[in-house]
């Protein structure tokens, strides 16, 4: 079975589609970050990425030193506030 991560470090297994909080798409299961096994781990190199991008957006600052799980909350806020990567 194939593995995957996607931008909020969250790790996916098989071919079911997911959000960035790790809900699969089609059903009502969203894992909260602070229930993360390795949600105090540093943000992961994608995680980073797309903060960098939101926080220029938002005119916010970046903070590098974030975890898997402060980075997952960090981009649901930046993508409320900029609109980007939301499903309307």
């Amino acid at each position: 079975m194939k593995t995957e991560e996607n931008k909020s470090g969250n790790r996916n297994a098989g071919e079911e589609t997911t959000g960035l909080n790790g809900e699969i798409k089609g059903s009502n299961t969203i894992k909260d970050p602070d229930e993360w096994t390795t949600g105090d781990e540093p943000m992961t190199g994608a995680q980073h990425s797309y903060l960098t991008t939101l926080s220029a957006e938002a005119g916010e600052d970046f903070d590098e030193t974030l975890s898997k799980a402060d980075a997952s909350k960090r981009i649901e806020e930046l993508q409320h506030k900029t609109g980007r990567g939301l499903d309307n």
